[in-house]
């Protein structure tokens, strides 16, 4: 059973992270870890002007788990809005914990982690690229939201 959790295609995720590193100047970033296991991702963004992801780096220290979602994310991140993104997150969280089907469009490649609705344990560092990129991308627009304010 735990050779299915850790099927071929999660392994060549993990092992092929897109966009690692920091950015030089970016408008946001998010960190996040997960408590019970360490695993730890900080995001850094750059939105152009729409307010679409426009930039994008991760550094993420993670499980195999945590590493693939990072690689599906950093695959399909480019482009896409704080909708997308809080819609990603609510459907990974309904696939892990209550048999939702997953993300869909641009993220719908996160539904390879789908057997790990069976281990709780797996659940917080599967999605702690997800939740960094998400307050990454909200910091960026509040910072954004301040600057207009002050002008």
């Amino acid at each position: 059973m735990i050779d299915d959790l850790y099927s071929a295609r999660i392994l060549t995720l993990a092992a092929n992270l897109p966009h690692a590193g920091r950015l030089a100047a970016p408008e946001g970033t998010g960190e996040r870890v997960a408590r019970l296991c360490g695993s730890k991702a900080i995001v850094d963004v750059a939105l152009d002007d729409t307010g679409r992801v426009a930039d994008f780096a991760q550094d993420v220290k993670a499980c195999a788990l945590g590493q693939a979602a990072a690689g599906v994310l950093g695959e399909s991140v480019l482009g896409s809005t704080v909708a997308e993104l809080l819609d990603t997150r609510e459907a990974m969280l309904a696939m892990l914990k209550s048999g939702g089907d997953g993300p869909t469009g641009r993220f719908e490649g996160l539904r390879v982690l789908r057997q790990v609705a069976d281990y709780p344990a797996r659940h917080a560092s599967t999605m702690v690229a997800i939740e960094a990129t998400l307050e990454a991308v909200q910091a960026a627009l509040a910072a954004r939201t301040r600057l207009a304010g002050a002008a």
